[in-house]
């Protein structure tokens, strides 16, 4: 099926976009094209105006930045997994943009669109959630950031206001010596997560001195699994002590789970405390 008609704008920079979007109602931004472009082509989205940011250099790129590394919206999967400045401050991103889609959606879809969408089976967005990141926005009044946990509104939606882009992500490096993992459940046909996790553990003394865990797929979005963490603080990280923690996040969820023809709420629920537990212990193993 093709899109509906449309007009489309090329922004050659980021105030020239957000001028776009502010004289257009209802005009909807261009990047990779991999989350977008599909719902259009389905009719579920029909945007009268498209604004491609795609050659916006300024969007681009890994930088690093005071205590950890800013991530230009633009920036595809394959390039952050790809990054030493990811693999050497936040391992663990560099590992889920690996486990993004196929090659194709890899060098084509950025993680600002993807983030964006907000679709709660996504990858990044349960792993920045666990690196507690930032994501920062321009728009008409300026300049704004906004918590990774607070980005995800609900279900493919997210905190920008219609004429804001998202243009960077900052993310705080891993403390020195803990270990990190991303792991997930694979939808077969999409890759998408049918359930994800992720952690980042620090040790001290032979014991856990941080915890941060987050699950996505679950619910509409992404969940810091606060009940986990909680039980991880001062353990030993032994197998029991990470199998308590893990059947923890439980409570971490507040009983929304989403369901559909592959996978049924309940069946999600269960694989959380599952694929948490994996994640736990590729975490602790990596730590020290």
């Amino acid at each position: 099926m093709f899109p509906a008609q449309i007009t489309y704008h090329r922004a050659g920079s980021v105030a020239e976009a957000v001028q776009l979007l502010s004289d257009n109602e209802g005009a909807k931004l261009l990047a990779g094209g991999h989350s977008l472009l599909p719902l259009m082509k389905l009719r579920l989205a029909a945007p009268a105006v498209l604004v491609d940011i795609g050659r916006i250099e300024a969007l681009k790129g890994v930088s690093a930045s005071g205590g950890g590394i800013t991530i230009g919206a633009l920036t595809t999967h394959a390039e952050i997994a790809s990054s030493d400045l990811v693999q050497q401050h936040a391992p663990v991103l560099a590992e889920a943009a690996a486990l993004v889609g196929d090659p194709a959606v890899r060098n084509r879809g950025t993680i600002g669109g993807s983030v964006s969408h907000a679709d709660p089976a996504s990858d990044q967005p349960t792993v920045l959630a666990a690196l507690d990141a930032t994501f920062n926005v321009t728009g008409p009044g300026g300049d704004r950031s906004i918590a990774a946990a607070d980005f995800a509104t609900g279900l493919l939606e997210n905190a920008l206001a219609e004429n804001e882009v998202l243009t960077s992500i900052s993310v705080p490096s891993v403390p020195s010596g803990a270990g990190s993992a991303y792991v997930k459940f694979p939808h077969p046909a999409s890759r998408y997560a049918v359930v994800g996790a992720a952690a980042v553990l620090a040790v001290s003394g032979g014991a856990c001195s941080s915890a941060s865990v987050a699950v996505g797929g679950v619910e509409t979005t992404p969940v810091r699994a606060s009940s986990v963490e909680a039980a991880l603080a001062g353990s030993d990280l032994s197998d029991a002590a990470l199998d308590a923690a893990a059947a923890a996040v439980a409570g971490d969820l507040n009983g929304d789970a989403m369901g559909d023809v592959f996978a049924s709420a309940e069946y999600r629920r269960a694989m959380a405390a599952v694929y948490v537990r994996r994640a736990l212990g590729a975490a602790a193993s990596r730590a020290g």
